[in-house]
């Protein structure tokens, strides 16, 4: 094959044959293709795009170039959520244990942070003793005896979208729909998922910063999900302000908790209901969506599911005793309240910024490797369309020291926008896409 025809063609505008597709995900494992002939082609899919087959041979390519998991012999449909990331995205903390209760079974894999989103196997890790490191077979007995467990993507899974997205971030191909599904997709199908729930974000927090863009790759996503024979269904949600009060691991667990006792923030327990009820669908475990969130609610309120979450906790490792003493878990030395500095209303908040902030008081990081401190953050006192006075308490900022404290505390005023009028509300869902006719 030559593969330089390969780019040429893809450069102008035409489709990637799947036997060079093939050779492509072949050559860049073994080495028999140059990283830079790769990067070519990358950067002529960011400018040509591909089309639902190209984009579904491409993810089914990715999948098998590692282990695939599977999990028929159980007997039960397993489903998953994946999320496109942002600012105190603890979703998928309270979401599985509430979902599983309800009768799913959920083989999470799951990243850490990078950049300014957060990672939830860093959440999870800041619970004393919890290993997300499991070998195939714990995952297996876990997974089978809870109805669901959690644990990172090991080397054998999908080793081919490492190798790409390593290539992706070093030359200026991150930014593409095809690329970005393939990626998620891989990844998810390769855990044995046969029914995916997707959280695609969109606002000032999001990958995606508008709307349109956001429900442009829910549509891809479930569309190539359709061409591979999966059942794949999207939400739109917001991400103009972070999900929830808190923003840092410890502190997103312990919100996590509070969801879990039911006495979590509006947004964080719509969006366990909301995600939760259409995996249950997917699942087969219920029809329509009212009944799918009553059943989750009642999960919750009845205090099954943060029981089965404590069951987990002690499953992988971890002391389920912080459920009812917060204080085992990680605890920042300083806690600075960060003010008003004039009255009005708060109209708008810059929530990758808030991400960075985190990042810099050493909430995330913006390297692989990098280790993260679990229990600093912030916990907002106000959300979007809180009527504040000068002084009035805007957010806590957790702080290893004083100084980092106060040079957060800059950072997060210089996020947050003031008004003189109310902004007009949003919802946390905005759209549902389902799988086209046709499956794309």
């Amino acid at each position: 094959m030559n593969f330089p025809e390969v780019i040429e063609r893809k450069r102008d505008g035409g489709a990637t044959r799947p036997e060079e597709m093939e050779a492509l995900i072949r050559g860049l494992l073994d080495g028999s293709i140059p990283e830079y002939q790769v990067s070519a082609w990358l950067m002529a899919v960011v400018f040509r795009g591909m089309d639902f087959a190209e984009t579904a041979t491409l993810t089914r390519l990715m999948m098998e170039s590692g282990d695939v998991l599977d999990f028929s012999d159980l007997g039960e449909p397993m489903v998953d959520k994946h999320s496109t990331g942002g600012v105190g995205d603890k979703i998928s903390i309270p979401l599985a244990p509430a979902v599983a209760a309800a009768g799913a079974r959920i083989p999470m894999i799951s990243g850490r942070g990078l950049g300014h989103t957060g990672g939830t196997l860093d959440k999870l890790e800041s619970i004393p003793g919890l290993r997300t490191d499991l070998d195939a077979d714990a995952f297996r007995r876990t997974l089978e005896e809870l109805g669901f467990a959690i644990i990172g993507a090991g080397p054998s899974l999908a080793p081919a979208d490492g190798r790409l997205y390593a290539l992706r971030d070093v030359t200026g191909t991150v930014p593409s729909v095809p690329l970005i599904t393939a990626s998620i997709l891989s990844k998810k199908y390769a855990a044995g998922v046969d029914g995916l729930v997707l959280d695609v974000k969109c606002g000032s927090g999001a990958f995606m910063r508008t709307r349109e863009d956001a429900a442009e790759l829910a549509r891809v996503l479930v569309g190539v999900s359709a061409r591979m024979g999966k059942s794949a269904r999207a939400l739109v949600t917001s991400m103009d302000e972070p999900i929830g009060a808190a923003v840092g691991n410890a502190l997103e667990v312990r919100e996590s908790i509070d969801v879990l006792r039911g006495e979590g923030p509006a947004d964080v327990t719509e969006l366990v209901l909301s995600l939760g009820a259409e995996m249950l669908r997917l699942a087969g475990l219920e029809s329509d969506v009212t009944g799918a969130r009553d059943r989750i609610r009642e999960r919750i309120d009845s205090g099954a599911a943060l029981e089965l979450f404590g069951r987990w906790i002690e499953a992988q490792g971890g002391d389920p005793r912080v459920l009812d003493e917060p204080d085992r878990l990680p605890a920042a030395p300083v806690v600075r309240t960060v003010a008003a500095p004039r009255g009005g209303w708060l109209a708008a908040v810059e929530t990758r910024d808030v991400g960075f902030a985190a990042n810099a008081l050493g909430a995330g990081r913006t390297r692989v490797g990098d280790s993260v401190d679990p229990a600093v953050g912030f916990v907002f006192r106000a959300r979007l369309g809180t009527r504040l006075a000068a002084g009035d308490p805007l957010a806590d900022v957790h702080a290893a020291d004083p100084a980092a404290a106060e040079h957060a505390e800059k950072r997060l005023l210089a996020c947050l926008e003031l008004a003189d009028e109310e902004p007009k509300p949003q919802p946390t869902v905005l759209e549902t896409v389902d799988a086209p006719q046709g499956g794309g």
